[in-house]
């Protein structure tokens, strides 16, 4: 049982410095409130052997089929703190066991399903605790488990045929990379000792060829210095507020990624938002839900505009469209759907289009990115081959001139 380090407040006044076994923080946190006690801070206590340098993931993969046998152990009739012990049994993800652990825990203690899952927002993907409480409401919450398992689904697939299409480019990319690594580190500098040895006159292509793997040996560092440089960028971009919106600018910019990212987010928002209209969550925690999972700072900030027009009465279509990142077809089936109140079904039926159109663009950059680092890789294999056969065939003329002289 998991041991905790607190500090809390008597109803006199007194601090309190302890330490103390509970299943759960929630657990301890209700005890202490029935001894009156005001909790300030609460920490677990943990082992060396329990130290974790990074806390585990959840995968979405894990969340899907959370949330497909939630769905069957509702429909059968079997309370959720039961269904909760049988996943938590079948998980094979620690910090997934534990997160359900303490969902039970708290459900044994009266808080309902869906404010014992906000617990862990940060786990599950932003529409989700929305469409969980308005189901609670409605009493349909096997039917929005089952939608929610379907929406991660499609969501994870869509990730997955990208990730398939690059893996080919990129793996011929790195090869290319660290073929150019050994023929400069070990291959060159033996031929450059041996052309020395025969005083040989060199065609340009070898001189340029050697003077490369000579920068490359004798400056080291530098090249270090750019990896390590190159390293702390990627990072700045992804962690920092600035970075990542200089990063999501420039992939909007891009030719041919643009237009990979603008569809695989605008067909991400058309589903997040079909999703919790159809299971009857407000508009306003609807939008800042879509705004969540753009995972974009230009989208972001656009729709938090866009939002506050709304909540201001000017409806959904407009101030998106007045964004103009979307996409005319986009916002005009969010126009009918606002007009005819189809609009879950509006933005289902877009979600679906802008699915396909991603899978066509992406397949149509790997077309075209596939063949480019192929040229890339023979380009330089084949320069680094013509230099090498030239300074050969002019070392064997040489030779042959100087024994003809004699």
């Amino acid at each position: 049982m998991p041991t905790y380090k607190y500090v809390a407040v008597g109803l006199d006044g007194s601090q309190i410095k302890e330490t103390a076994e509970a299943p759960s923080e929630d657990v301890l946190r209700n005890q202490l409130l029935l001894r009156n006690l005001e909790v300030k801070q609460l920490k677990q206590r943990k082992t060396f052997n329990e130290l974790e340098l990074t806390p585990q993931r959840v995968p979405k993969q894990e969340i899907m089929h959370f949330s497909r046998q939630m769905a069957a152990f509702v429909r059968t009739g079997i309370p959720i703190t039961e269904a909760l012990e049988v996943i938590e049994e079948g998980s094979g993800n620690k910090r997934f066991k534990q997160m359900l652990g303490e969902m039970r825990e708290q459900i044994n203690n009266g808080v309902p399903f869906s404010d014992a899952v906000g617990e862990h927002a940060s786990v599950f993907p932003p529409y989700y605790i929305g469409i969980l409480r308005a189901s609670e409401l409605t009493g349909q919450l096997d039917t929005s488990l089952e939608q929610l398992s379907g929406y991660i689904e499609r969501d994870v697939e869509a990730k997955a045929v990208i990730k398939s299409a690059l893996v080919y480019p990129m793996v011929v990319f790195g090869m290319s990379i660290l073929t150019v690594a050994i023929l400069a580190v070990y291959v060159l500098p033996k031929f450059t000792k041996f052309f020395k040895n025969l005083h040989a006159k060199l065609p340009l292509p070898t001189k340029m060829l050697l003077a490369i793997s000579d920068i490359i040996q004798n400056f080291w560092f530098v090249w270090i210095a750019g990896f390590v440089g190159l390293a702390l960028v990627l990072v700045w971009l992804q962690k920092s507020q600035s970075g990542r919106t200089l990063r999501d600018r420039m992939f909007l910019r891009v030719p041919l990624v643009k237009d990979v990212v603008m569809f695989a987010i605008v067909e991400r928002t058309m589903r997040i938002i079909a999703a919790m209209v159809k299971a009857g969550v407000p508009l306003p925690d609807t939008l800042a839900a879509a705004i969540a999972g753009t995972n974009n700072r230009v989208f972001e900030s656009a729709l938090e505009g866009a939002r506050e027009r709304m909540l201001e009465g000017e409806g959904l279509a407009a101030p998106i469209a007045d964004t103009q990142l979307f996409p005319k077809a986009a916002t005009q089936m969010m126009r009918v759907g606002e007009d005819t109140g189809t609009l879950d079904v509006q933005l289902e039926n877009a979600a679906n289009y802008y699915g396909r159109e991603l899978n066509y663009k992406v397949k149509k950059l790997t077309s075209l990115f596939e063949p480019m680092v192929i040229i890339f890789m023979g380009v330089i294999v084949g320069f680094v081959a013509v230099a090498l056969i030239s300074a050969m065939y002019g070392v064997f003329g040489q030779t042959k001139s100087i024994q003809g002289g004699k």
